[in-house]
């Protein structure tokens, strides 16, 4: 497995392209953009781009889809039935499947935004899109879902090996043992102390 990462300052997200180099199958966590470097990359090592995996439906995660599905024909992965006019295959919490090779779980953690999801990968590899980034949990639109979305992260997530890497939505990767440790958001009153206008990840 080869992992890449892509930074679009389009929402100032992030894109993985997972490899699997033996069967020259990819997949595209949160597409945001495509752009002529991931193109190359695809082509240049004749990949077949099998899967999308998209942690929720906020544009700045999937705008580039519309690219993407003009070039080829991927699955697409996530809890909604339909993104940008696109069929997508439908998970719910505890889904298992297999996609170019590589073993997924997805797992359900609303919050951030009803249709959120995460993908652990290999059992080892965990894809959060905005739930949880290095140092702070997904924005949420009240006091009530920040509590929540910490006790479901907590429930969900911090089950995990501690070794077990993060690759978020915004931001560097971690661990689930660094954030567990570190994380601000899991400080008592943490919600509380939120101030309205906080958005530092959309």
């Amino acid at each position: 497995m080869k992992i890449y990462h892509h930074y679009s300052v389009y929402g100032f997200s992030n894109i993985y392209t997972i490899v699997n180099e033996s069967l020259k199958k990819a997949i595209i966590v949160d597409p945001s953009e495509i752009t002529p470097t991931m193109i190359e990359r695809i082509e240049q090592n004749e990949l077949d781009l099998c899967g999308i995996l998209v942690t929720h439906d906020h544009i700045h995660h999937v705008n580039g889809l519309s690219t993407i599905m003009k070039i080829y024909s991927p699955t697409i992965y996530a809890s909604d039935a339909k993104l940008l006019g696109f069929q997508c295959r439908k998970l719910r919490d505890g889904d298992a499947f297999s996609e170019a090779g590589f073993d997924i779980t997805a797992i359900a953690v609303p919050g951030h935004s009803q249709d959120s999801i995460v993908f652990l990968m290999e059992g080892y590899f965990l894809f959060t899109g905005d739930v949880l980034h290095a140092g702070v949990i997904g924005k949420t639109n009240s006091v009530f879902n920040t509590n929540a979305l910490i006790a479901r992260i907590k429930q969900k997530l911090f089950c995990l090996p501690e070794s077990t890497l993060i690759f978020p939505g915004h931001g560097p990767p971690s661990t689930i043992g660094t954030e567990k440790s570190a994380n601000i958001s899991f400080q008592e009153g943490f919600a509380e102390r939120i101030r309205p206008n906080y958005d530092f990840f959309v």
